[in-house]
């Protein structure tokens, strides 16, 4: 899986926990192109950042920001999708086919779980992963490799109940349906790379060392 970024990435501020570990925040940093859910905004201003977009209900900015940054807010209505899923098909409709998700998981839990599985949806219409304290989560619905070290903590989550095989991995499966999301948690990879061929959606999460 690569990983690396070009003009046509961008970096999705949400409306989780604000990131304290150094990988995420060294994608803010280095990021060429942000965009902020509606509820993170005031948040990542009052930091100190400078979004280039402001995408969602726009219900949640202060007036302050909303005047300030009248120039680069986009309000979308739509009530069948949430702002982070507006964010995303902003940065599509807007030539951005790798998108770096931060702060998507760790406040109600109810909302990281359907955060998490927006994933599986982005598959079609560009390259996401989401960028986490603990590690990284990305979707596939095709043979992948992944770049790895040995030991690393791996665990997949199946969307739709389709077999899927491993390779390199401790406990490898084999023409398997993962039938819970915790059937394909707690795995290691076994050296600098591991592959998945799946046939249907999966949501691969790898964590920090």
């Amino acid at each position: 899986m690569n990983r690396s970024k070009s003009a046509s990435t961008a970096v999705i501020i949400a409306n989780g926990r604000y990131p304290k570990h150094p990988v995420p925040l060294s994608y803010i940093r280095e990021a060429e192109y942000i965009v902020c859910c509606d509820g993170a905004a005031n948040d990542f201003i009052a930091r100190g950042g400078m979004p280039d977009a402001i995408v969602g209900d726009c219900d949640s900015i202060s007036e302050e920001n909303r005047i300030r940054f009248a120039g680069i807010i986009h309000p979308n209505p739509d009530q069948e999708t949430n702002d982070l899923t507006k964010s995303v098909l902003y940065c599509v409709e807007n030539g951005k086919q790798q998108i770096i998700i931060i702060g998507g998981t760790g406040k109600r839990e109810d909302h990281t779980l359907g955060n998490i599985s927006l994933l599986a949806d982005y598959i079609e219409i560009a390259e996401v992963m989401m960028v986490t304290d603990w590690g990284i989560f990305t979707s596939i619905d095709t043979q992948t490799e992944f770049r790895s070290y040995k030991g690393e903590q791996v665990s997949i989550f199946a969307i739709d109940p389709k077999e899927l095989t491993t390779h390199n991995l401790k406990y490898e499966v084999d023409g398997r349906i993962l039938t819970n999301w915790w059937q394909g948690t707690l795995n290691e990879s076994l050296g600098d790379s591991f592959s998945i061929e799946p046939e249907g959606r999966l949501i691969v999460f790898q964590a920090y060392k």
